[in-house]
């Protein structure tokens, strides 16, 4: 006898707590094959395909592709029987692409289910939730509040709650649109627009502590823009550049430093190893090889800060991030031990982190752990910024483009290929002078390229 079994959304790691669901793969009614991808989704941190951990048919699906859900919410059941040539009942327990079995999936296919039976969602929702979360939400009260129900509030995501706490939403007014009246992160945004455009704020209805009343107040919805205008929510890898940048420029006293350098006789190295034969060496690959050289003579630089044990930790190994930008915006793969990689190796793992970036198939684990980060923005034709820095790190070298200007070498003006270097450094971590030595160490090496023999 076949026993439904719910499958709810991982816990994908980097203590990420919700999903956006980009893509279902699987419809009710389907066949699945023991760790079958059956829905794509986008995390903050990348998009990822989720394998069931169960073998059986579809029978219900929970969430339309675009909505949010928190880990533990229910993701899909699935009708399991006895074991046969096409199924398995064991779960792998396995999460993610890439973690599961080694075979591949068995092919789709559709069937009947035999005896339908709708009220099995529903109930299997409840029982994903907790014993607070999986009563019914109490139904919308009008926009002034006079209807406030007691009880549980049907809500698991902590971001979901400190959206609406901090802006004074009461959460017992709402009905959530989730599996089992679950409130997901759209409900509130969406009950704080209405609000916003019937002027109308919404403000908790239960007393609020007196301790409470001696921090700053729950900032008000923020005006429509004049004329109109178009709202984007901030969520996805978009938001959580935001969040990490804003939190690098809260915590983190940086300084930037720059300087211009003559990197002709790099570009001349770079075409003399190309012309030698072998896999072709990208730029970036050579500066990530003088970023190497560099933090091992200044190793204060490849180093963060741990604010509760005020210590600074130096790392012993240099995970190398570099700014790829992506149509779902810029990301920042890491290559792993780049200290321990030749010109050749940093080339291919560069591209293949870039390809796979465009792609959309970086994982978690690609995405975070670096110690310090590359940024080549001389590819949008600019020739300078000042970088904020990828926290926890500790800083960040920041390259323009190379074009031809007028330079003086060897005492003669000549046309050379200019670039200039930013190094933006958390000045917890060392002083102007470590930073400047940092710095002019790379222009040195951009400039005389010999000067890396020291370090091979």
């Amino acid at each position: 006898m076949a026993q439904v079994l719910e499958f709810k959304l991982p816990d994908l790691g980097e203590g990420l707590t919700e999903a956006e669901i980009v893509r279902w793969l699987v419809q009710v009614g389907d066949v699945v094959a023991v760790d079958q991808p059956v829905v794509e989704v986008e995390t903050a941190k990348a998009m990822v395909e989720v394998p069931c951990p169960y073998g059986g048919v579809v029978t219900a699906r929970f969430g339309e592709e675009g909505a949010e859900l928190p880990v533990g919410a229910p993701l899909i059941t699935v009708a399991v029987g006895e074991p046969s040539s096409g199924d398995q009942a064991e779960g792998s327990g396995n999460v993610l692409v890439g973690y599961g079995t080694s075979e591949a999936p068995a092919r789709r296919r559709r069937v009947r289910p035999a005896q339908p039976t709708p009220s099995a969602a529903p109930r299997a929702a409840a029982a994903s939730l907790p014993a607070a979360a999986s009563r019914p939400a109490a139904s919308s009260g009008p926009a002034d509040g006079s209807t406030v129900t007691d009880g549980p509030v049907p809500v698991i995501s902590p971001l979901v709650r400190r959206l609406a706490r901090e802006n004074g939403l009461d959460l017992r007014k709402l009905t959530g649109s989730g599996p089992n009246g679950l409130i997901l992160r759209a409900d509130v945004e969406g009950a704080l627009r209405v609000a916003q455009e019937r002027g109308t704020p919404h403000v908790a209805s239960s007393p609020v502590p007196a301790s409470a009343s001696l921090s700053a107040p729950a900032p008000a919805p923020a005006p429509a823009p004049a004329g109109g205008g178009t709202r984007v929510p901030l969520k996805g890898i978009r938001g959580a550049v935001a969040d990490k940048l804003s939190r690098s420029r809260r915590e983190i006293p940086d300084a930037t430093c720059w300087v211009d350098a003559d990197a002709t006789e790099l570009m001349r190295a770079r075409t003399a190893m190309n012309e030698a034969g072998g896999p072709k060496i990208s730029l970036v690959a050579l500066l990530a090889r003088i970023c190497t050289a560099a933090l091992a003579r200044f190793p204060e630089l490849n180093s963060t800060v741990d604010q509760e044990a005020r210590e600074i930790v130096r790392f012993d190994h240099v995970h190398l991030g570099f700014a790829a930008q992506t149509e779902r915006g810029l990301v920042v793969p890491v290559v792993r031990d780049a200290h321990a990689r030749d010109a050749e190796g940093l080339t291919a793992e560069f591209a293949r982190l870039t390809e796979t970036a465009r792609a959309g198939g970086l994982t978690p684990a690609e995405l975070t752990g670096g110690t310090f980060t590359l940024n080549n923005y001389g590819v949008f034709g600019v020739d300078g910024s000042t970088p904020i820095i990828n926290h926890p790190e500790a800083a960040m070298l920041g390259v323009g483009r190379i074009m031809p200007k007028p330079w003086v070498h060897e005492g003669e003006l000549a046309v050379r290929q200019v670039v200039q270097l930013s190094l933006t450094f958390d000045h917890r971590v060392c002083d102007g002078g470590t930073a400047g030595g940092f710095l002019r160490f790379v222009a040195d090496c951009v400039e005389q390229p010999a000067v890396l023999l020291r370090t091979l």
